[in-house]
């Protein structure tokens, strides 16, 4: 028998909670049934995505009609970005955002906004960004995410929505990376859209949601019929919804706990990087998410590192976390004006044990040592 690996790349996906697998199953042990049709099937159906709704919308504290599902958190994304270009074809962006919202953002003129060494955008930096648009071409939306990907750094989030609302400028927040990790209230925060995603936080993938203020009104990304209030054509994804559904609750229930326990793990990570040379934190310390952390290296590829670490029993990730294969330049360390070639991520999720984070402390120093003992050699 093989011996357990310690999974560390929680913040790319995570194992599908019991919860959301036991509703999947019983979900998808029904008739089928579409839940635009007036049959029982289909109303029955209809009953248990209104049900998912409800429940989500309850998690992230706002009204059920806000919650628009979608096939993830880059449908969300796209979804707020075309949306809002009726208002303008101009957005505003820091440059850490997500690749899903930069390679929107270039589709038409934009502004990017740089950052601090940790990955926070100036909120006044931001929102000068604004007054980049013009006349014939006004800034339709401002992105911003929750807490970046990579680094983990929390933005001010509050201090942006409440300056976009005085400006009358569509706000968008990118909130995948940090649901089910920090306390979200839509409604309360007063941001206009807000995209959030099932995967990262123990739900099934193919699934998200993009939140849409009271009263806001956008055109749909994708038509071809009245599914979703007719702001989202498409045979809804009624299982996945419910898996959505108590994965968030699951989630939510012991946030505090889970966050305690998160970041007590991440602290003795990053305790073992301030002590080891060629070592050092990237992103804010403090004000992060508390399941991830981001380490760079003086003298180490990543490559050998992850492999090394791998072989050890011990999954994290590397490199920009958009990329597929390989391991390519992270353009958020880049824009935090750090090394961008020699990073690794560590990032918890909800399975995971004191003894996880053990086994990367053990195998870490060991890799690391190995590797820098063949360099000393060449």
């Amino acid at each position: 028998m093989s011996a357990p690996r310690a999974y560390l790349d929680g913040a790319s996906t995570q194992p599908l909670r019991p919860e959301a697998r036991a509703e999947l199953i019983e979900a998808w042990a029904e008739p089928a049934g579409d839940p635009g049709r007036m049959h029982t099937e289909g109303m029955e159906a209809r009953a248990r995505l209104e049900w998912a709704r409800e429940r989500v919308a309850t998690a992230v504290g706002a009204r059920s009609r806000s919650v628009v599902f979608t096939s993830g958190g880059s449908e969300a994304i796209a979804a707020a970005a075309y949306g809002a270009t009726e208002r303008g074809p101009h957005s505003v962006a820091a440059a850490v955002e997500h690749a899903a919202v930069r390679s929107w953002a270039e589709r038409g003129p934009v502004t990017w906004v740089d950052v601090d060494r940790s990955g926070r955008v100036d909120t006044e930096r931001l929102l000068d960004g604004v007054n980049a648009s013009t006349s014939a071409e006004p800034t339709g939306l401002v992105h911003l995410q929750w807490a970046n990907h990579e680094v983990g750094t929390r933005q001010r989030v509050a201090e942006v929505v409440a300056s976009c609302r005085e400006r009358d400028v569509l706000c968008h927040i990118d909130a995948c990376g940090a649901l089910g990790h920090d306390p979200i209230a839509f409604d309360d925060l007063g941001a206009d859209l807000m995209s959030v995603s099932a995967h990262k936080l123990g739900g099934p993938p193919g699934i998200g949601a993009l939140l849409v203020r009271r009263g806001l009104r956008l055109d749909p990304l994708i038509v071809g019929g009245d599914q979703e209030r007719a702001r989202r054509a498409g045979m809804a994804a009624v299982g996945p919804a419910c898996g959505f559904a108590a994965a968030l609750e699951a989630a939510t229930a012991d946030l505090d706990d889970s966050a305690r326990f998160a970041r007590t793990q991440t602290d003795r990570v990053i305790a073992w990087a301030e002590g080891t040379e060629g070592v050092r934190v990237l992103g804010d310390p403090v004000d992060r998410l508390d399941h991830l952390v981001c380490l760079g290296f003086d003298d180490v590829e990543p490559q050998p590192l992850l492999i090394g670490l791998d072989q050890a029993g011990v999954a994290v990730h590397s490199g920009s976390s958009c990329a597929t294969e390989g391991l390519e330049p992270s353009p958020v360390l880049a824009a935090m004006g750090v090394d961008d070639q020699r990073s690794m991520r560590v990032s918890l999720s909800w399975s995971t044990t004191v003894a996880d984070v053990s086994a990367f402390l053990d195998a870490a120093p060991e890799v690391l040592g190995s590797l820098r003992f063949l360099r000393a050699g060449t």
